[in-house]
């Protein structure tokens, strides 16, 4: 009979019992009697979602991957309720900055609204090293998160988001590990949901939304959980999170 966990379950199995952090990998490819290893990082994101699956079916844990490939999460942990138990498998270089995607921003805005129990997915993260010579890949650490406890505030941005070309792109996370990281993590949803309003008020791709996406999200909140959910005004708490604008030096 298969086991039932929760992500924080599969999470602690992952770290305590299978011991993933000392453990070392080798991404191949074989064609004929011609095999090499890959030594490309572009993969390995796409790769360690294939393998995790595989781990949850060796370890007999009940889980659906989402036949919707493009569309979130990656894996239903609740096999019987399709609103509950979403989890996300995400992985980033740990010699850079995590560069992966949440969503489209725009998206994003239109998903809370749409489908407000998103706020709740579990964020399943791999950070990893690879070695450049051998391929060799070892995870140097892995996280469980939620949204709000791996995003901030930006010099630009009331959250961290992708910014190029004069164009708001995509909704990702800081650097949330690190202890010379400026700013200050969301301290709970209620603020991450202040910051993101904002900037979809002062996104102009999503500025006519901004009217009524605060009432519209708090409606499909309460309606799909039965409690209500308020946020403050962004105005009343962003000296919490906003970096200090830097001051010149005058000599």
């Amino acid at each position: 009979m298969k086991k039932i966990l929760t992500a924080q379950e599969i999470y602690k199995a992952l770290v305590n019992q299978y011991k993933i952090k000392s453990l070392d990998g080798l991404i191949q490819f074989q064609m004929g009697d011609v095999s090499v290893a890959v030594k490309r990082r572009d993969v390995i994101g796409g790769i360690l979602q294939e393998w995790f699956e595989k781990w949850l079916i060796e370890n007999e844990i009940d889980f659906l991957p989402n036949p919707q490939i493009n569309m979130p999460p990656d894996i239903f942990l609740d096999t019987d309720n399709s609103k509950t138990g979403w989890l996300e498998i995400k992985a980033f270089n740990f010699n850079d900055t995590p560069r992966f995607s949440f969503a489209e921003f725009r998206t994003f805005a239109n998903e809370l609204v749409e489908r407000p129990y998103h706020l709740e997915t579990d964020y399943l993260i791999f950070g990893y090293k690879m070695d450049e010579e051998t391929g060799h890949v070892k995870i140097q650490d892995i996280w469980l998160k939620k949204i709000w406890e791996i995003t901030k505030s930006m010099s630009t941005w009331p959250i961290t988001v992708q910014f190029k070309n004069h164009v708001l792109h995509e909704l990702r996370p800081c650097k949330w590990y690190s202890d010379r990281m400026t700013g200050r993590i969301f301290e709970c949803v209620e603020d991450f949901l202040s910051a993101f309003e904002e900037t979809v008020y002062q996104n102009p791709d999503t500025r006519h939304l901004s009217g009524l996406w605060k009432n519209d999200f708090r409606r499909a909140y309460k309606k799909h959980y039965g409690t209500d959910i308020n946020f403050p005004r962004w105005e009343e708490i962003k000296n919490k999170y906003m970096p200090a604008p830097k001051t010149a030096i005058i000599s």
